[in-house]
């Protein structure tokens, strides 16, 4: 019976994107299904924006932004954007490189106005001479032989695990370096770029790299895997790891324009989602284990720019997930039809439920939920 209703979804789908226009009635039976799935896995809030055809086209927020008061998630509740950033500041650097101002490939230290073992930041690399071949690519790709965040190390400090560019190991240290080096070497606010080249290109106005106080009144708190509550806190450093507070409606607007290329020259956005570099990693997390498994041969697992990418020509299909132990984030999304599914939820036991929604969603895309979600 699961099954057939999956396939009458998607069969509604499948018609309403033929004419551009969402059939009501599949939205809702979507929605109502999330509702149910929520409710079995004891997620606390869950929003979902659903794209096709390159245009938002249907919206949801269910649950609640906090449960405690009995205060229900709504369209614009703020929302953590966590690692959705990422993709997003990566969009930021490709309006850069169109405009010839950056350089992918050029080393991150010739941005620089002092040697990077100069600033205290980045002293630790100082008798590593892999310091000299880092560049941007490397880090969108992350392929920069960084921990995931330096403060993992047991000693708290920066160090190479492998040569830049030798495999893909996750790290938002790299964006922090990337930021670095952007602010450092160019001059740019990292937040007044991020606004004007991708906020206010794709109309999101609830949403910022840094606090706002107008957020403060309606936000979503964050609920961990065993139910604990956690305020939603006001994030003061601009982060191009992981700083955005959003809303689904603006998450919705922002994925529709990244797959349709908004601001980007046609070979900006093909170099996004790309194949740059082979992931032949089992999972994606822990970031430095070694530990392969020819799943991810097989489907083309490979590092796009800020973001993951498999498959070949019409079956292609791209993703980015945002994680913190409060908050499950996901976007998948598929060249053909340019169709995507954007899930947001304050409450990290909606990743149980992912592949669900994005099936219910897209269909059988093939997505590798056992590479991003460590499963069998």
């Amino acid at each position: 019976m699961r099954y057939l209703f999956y396939v009458s979804l998607i069969c509604l789908l499948v018609a309403c994107s033929n004419s551009n226009k969402p059939a009501a009635t599949s939205m809702q039976a979507i929605d109502a299904e999330v509702q149910r799935l929520m409710i079995d896995a004891d997620v606390k809030g869950m929003a979902l924006a659903v794209i096709d055809g390159g245009q938002l086209v249907h919206v949801a927020a269910l649950g609640h932004r906090n449960v405690e008061h009995d205060l229900p998630l709504e369209h614009d509740s703020i929302m953590y954007g966590a690692s959705l950033t990422k993709t997003a500041f990566s969009y930021m650097v490709l309006q850069l490189v169109d405009e010839g101002t950056f350089e992918l490939d050029k080393p991150l230290i010739d941005y620089l106005p002092m040697p990077i073992e100069s600033y205290d930041e980045y002293k630790d690399l100082a008798d590593d001479n892999r310091r000299r071949v880092l560049t941007a690519r490397h880090v969108l790709t992350h392929s920069t032989g960084f921990a995931n965040f330096r403060w993992l190390e047991d000693d708290r400090k920066l160090r190479f695990h492998f040569t830049p560019g030798e495999r893909y190991a996750y790290s938002g240290e790299g964006f922090y370096l990337l930021q670095f080096a952007l602010e450092q070497g160019l001059g740019l606010d990292a937040k007044a770029e991020m606004q004007r080249r991708v906020f206010d290109r794709f109309k999101m106005t609830n949403t910022s790299m840094q606090w706002r106080p107008d957020f403060a009144e309606n936000l979503a708190d964050g609920y961990a895997m065993d139910g604990s509550y956690e305020p939603h806190d006001e994030r003061s450093n601009v982060s191009a790891a992981g700083s955005m507070d959003t809303t689904i409606e603006d998450q919705g607007r922002m994925w529709a324009g990244i797959m349709r290329g908004d601001g980007l020259s046609k070979n900006a956005r093909a170099e996004l989602i790309r194949p740059q570099l082979d992931i032949a990693s089992a999972h994606q997390f822990p970031t430095l284990l070694e530990d392969t498994d020819p799943r991810a041969t097989e489907i083309g697992l490979s590092a796009g720019l800020g973001l993951v990418t498999f498959g070949l020509g019409k079956y292609k299909v791209w993703f980015k997930g945002g994680h913190d132990p409060w908050t499950g984030n996901m976007v998948v999304c598929q060249e053909l039809h340019q169709r995507c599914v954007v899930m947001l939820a304050n409450s990290v036991r909606a990743e149980f439920i992912y592949p669900d929604v994005a099936e219910l969603v897209l269909g059988s895309t093939g997505m590798p939920w056992w590479w991003e979600y460590n499963q069998n």
